[in-house]
């Protein structure tokens, strides 16, 4: 391989990254639609990298050819690439409440790695329909499709209650709505005899947050817990 083949692919190569850019940011779009930590600028940079790292992987060594200096390997990097992301995706999984939070962007990135490599290998097929496999796999996933559907993970807050036996008597009607009880925290006041309690619950239901508010006659909040 000569200095001029390097140049005249140079755009080629461009073309390349071009590409990656795109697929990361289609992945990117669905990730920030859903309020996730990474979002389409983290998806961009990582599928570009990738493909940049992978064609440095492949035609970055030219020169140690043409010196008759020994060929190294060209799949060295790339396969760094595939491990050294996972660092990406251990700053994003977080457990809380016993809950693992993350977990499938924290996926979605070590795939866009993947995406980026292919497409910086010139495979345009094969990373084009990874980034639609991908895509249709999150949509479809997220949908209301009964067969596909996720609980839904809320945190309930009830304020100022002064009833013994609370906890199971709440636990037993949000079980009677298909709402499951993962954990329960108590706050008790010191000035009085009210105590503060938190649901981390699963909704398996097409109850709306509203409609559980309702369930209680005390003080009640309903936040997302993904």
């Amino acid at each position: 391989m000569t200095q001029e083949f390097f140049i005249s692919n140079n755009g080629e190569f461009f073309l390349r990254m071009i590409v990656a850019c795109l697929c990361g940011i289609a992945i990117g779009i669905e990730r920030k639609n859903r309020a996730k930590e990474a979002g389409i600028r983290t998806h961009c940079i990582v599928a570009c990298a990738s493909a940049l790292m992978m064609i440095v992987s492949k035609y970055g060594f030219f020169d140690i050819g043409e010196t008759g200096m020994k060929v190294t390997d060209a799949s060295r990097i790339a396969s760094q690439v595939v491990s050294g992301v996972g660092f990406l995706g251990a700053g994003i999984i977080f457990v809380q409440r016993q809950t693992v939070k993350g977990l499938t962007t924290a996926a979605g990135i070590w795939a866009t790695s993947g995406i980026g490599l292919a497409l910086g290998a010139g495979m345009y097929s094969v990373g084009i329909v990874a980034t639609m496999i991908i895509l249709v796999m999150q949509y479809t996933l997220h949908s209301n499709i009964k067969l596909f559907r996720m609980p839904k993970i809320r945190v309930i807050s009830i304020n100022d209650v002064n009833e013994k036996g609370f906890q199971k008597s709440a636990t037993q009607m949000l079980l009677s709505h298909d709402i499951h009880v993962n954990n329960v925290s108590i706050k008790r006041r010191s000035d009085s005899n009210t105590a503060d309690y938190i649901f981390y619950v699963e909704i398996h239901s097409q109850i709306s947050e509203e409609e559980i508010s309702e369930l209680f006659t005390y003080k009640c909040s309903v936040k997302s817990g993904e």
